[in-house]
Order: structure tokens, then C-alpha cells, then sequence
């Protein structure tokens, strides 16, 4: 046997198989909650197999390696020093394996009419809805997972690849991303009736800019925009009085609360129809922004998010 792979490897001198009995990738996974959770028995639970299995599989892993990787006693099993070792380089095979899955799932969704979404709030909450029931009306065998978070962590699953097309407010976009305008929107500043901006005519820049605001969390686009507005005109980073993660709960916060609000004015448009908020004017505070489709370089997009796409800018126009 020794003798074929020497032939076959002068035949094929760039070609490196991997060794014989390499260990399989469940076997390094079930090792990995060993040692994290320190306990072999825990780690069993965690795989969804009995003990005596899971110490099978990891004797059966301790042949082929001809190395002792548990410390075994009667209070339970630790990793030997060798254990701890090659755990480490472990994970390293089963990080490049998660993300080689990764990647095969993107590829199967380019291919089963699957378009996976991550949109910012404002654009989750109340632009993408009606545009994704129009696109899907004519399309019954395609579908869409939509992820809401902030238009910073949007980026971030591009970079990923964990989703096909992205929608952020954004002020800024990164070089590497493409972009298409969607649409535009504004930043108002609101109170509760009872707050008394509520019957000012109008109120200064700078006072804003001191006083302390009902914030989405860092990373949001409506957070970045503020902020940019406000350096741009020579004062500070908005001051916090509380961080929100949601268009609704800064609504709620600002509704029974006492402090104001920078927030799209698609967010509170029945809110001030209905009075529950009230518009405050802001001299020299005018922030319309565009909304974007945004979508890594480095990925071509799917043809569901090709056909999105063209489908919003037949819309726009």
C-alpha cells in the first residue's frame, strides 16, 4: 500500500491526500464541547448521545490519533495536556468547516429561490413589507428570510456572506459595497405633548444638541446621521439620556417619558396625526436621507436579489 502512494505521488507530485484515519469532523466537534464545557457527560447531553457513546467516540478519536486526550476519573473527564492541544487546532478545522457550510447554503439559496434580507428598522418596519408582497405576489415558489437589526450589523452580515442584499439608512457606505438608492426619508425631532418643546415655535440647534435624547443603540443609522449632522455644524456627539434598540421603543420611551427624540418621520407619522407626539422645529436641522440597497462586491448578488433590485428601481421610477 505504502508502495501505490509513493507511485501515485510521483504521478501527482501537487496533489496531497489527506492521511489515512483522519479524524472525522464530528469526533473533533464532540472533543471541542468536552473541553468548553468540562464534562463528558455534559458535552454527551449537548450532542444529543449517551455518555457511553460519546467516551466511545472519543477513545475510538484517541486510536487513530495514538494520542491520550481525557484525563479519565471518577469525578469526570478533563482534557490532558496533549487533550487541550490538539483541541485548539481543532477548532481551527471545525471554524473553516462551519464557514465552508456557510458558504454551500448561500450557494443552494441562489438556486432554490431563497433571498436572504438583513434591513435596518426604519426599512424593515415600514417600506419592506409592502415591497416584498408586491415582488413575491407573482412568485409562489420563491421566499424571502428577512433579519432586522441596525444598519452597522447589516454591513457586517454582507461582509459575512450570511445574507444575500442588505437595507440601511445609513449616512455613510463602505468602498467595498455597492449601493442603490430605494428611497428617502426624514429625521424629525419629537416630544410628548407634555414636554415643553411641545409649544415652542421652534427651538436652536444648540439646544439639541445639549440636551440629553432618547437614542437608538450605537450602530444605527438614525443614531450615525444625528451624529453627523451634529459634528457637521461644530458640536458633539448627541448626548444620551437612554439607548434603545427599536424604532418602537424609543416611540414608547418618548410617548411616557420626558426626554425628546431624533427618529424617522415614517416611525411617527400616525403618532403625530393621532398627537400622541408633537414635531419640534429645529433651526438649521435638516436631515433628509437617503435609503439604500446595499450589497457586498465581492458577491455577486443572487438573481432573486437581481430581480428585487430591478423591481424597486422600476417602482421609483
Amino acid at each position: 500500500m505504502a508502495c501505490h502512494r509513493d507511485a501515485l505521488h510521483d504521478r501527482y507530485p501537487d496533489v496531497v491526500p489527506l492521511p489515512p484515519g483522519f479524524p472525522e469532523l464530528a469526533a473533533l466537534d464532540l472533543l471541542r464541547s468536552v473541553v468548553e464545557l468540562g464534562s463528558l457527560s455534559r458535552a454527551a447531553h449537548a450532542h444529543g448521545i449517551t455518555q457511553p457513546s460519546a467516551s466511545s467516540r472519543i477513545r475510538t478519536l484517541e486510536r487513530q490519533l495514538d494520542i491520550t486526550l481525557l484525563e479519565r476519573s471518577p469525578t469526570g473527564s478533563l482534557p490532558t495536556p496533549d487533550g487541550q492541544l490538539f483541541a485548539g487546532w481543532a477548532n481551527t478545522v471545525l471554524d473553516a468547516a462551519t464557514t465552508m457550510h456557510t458558504n454551500v447554503e448561500a450557494l443552494q439559496a441562489r438556486h432554490v429561490g431563497l433571498l436572504r434580507i438583513a434591513a435596518s428598522y426604519t426599512i424593515a418596519e415600514y417600506l419592506l413589507p409592502p415591497w416584498l408582497d408586491h415582488f413575491l405576489s407573482d412568485r409562489p415558489n420563491d421566499s424571502v428570510t428577512l433579519e432586522v437589526t441596525n444598519s452597522r450589523a447589516v454591513l457586517d452580515r454582507l461582509e459575512s456572506g450570511t445574507v444575500d442584499l442588505g437595507f440601511i439608512e445609513s449616512p455613510t457606505v463602505p468602498a467595498h459595497m455597492h449601493q442603490q438608492v430605494v428611497g428617502s426619508d426624514h429625521l424629525v425631532v419629537v416630544v410628548s405633548p407634555r414636554h415643553p418643546w411641545a409649544t415652542s415655535h421652534s427651538i436652536a440647534l444648540a439646544t439639541l444638541a445639549s440636551t440629553p435624547l432618547v437614542l437608538r443603540e450605537r450602530g444605527s443609522g438614525t443614531r450615525d446621521a444625528l451624529h453627523e449632522e451634529l459634528v457637521r455644524n461644530g458640536y458633539n456627539a448627541p448626548v444620551s439620556a437612554l439607548d434603545l434598540g427599536s424604532l418602537s421603543a424609543v416611540r414608547i420611551a418618548v410617548i411616557n417619558g420626558s426626554s425628546p427624540t431624533v427618529i424617522s418621520r415614517l416611525a411617527v407619522k400616525d403618532d403625530l396625526a393621532a398627537r400622541s407626539l408633537v414635531e419640534v422645529a429645529v433651526d438649521g436641522f435638516a436631515v433628509q436621507r437617503r435609503l439604500l440597497a446595499v450589497w457586498a462586491k465581492q458577491h455577486d448578488p443572487s438573481q432573486l436579489a437581481d430581480e428585487l433590485l430591478k423591481h424597486l428601481k422600476r417602482s421609483d421610477t
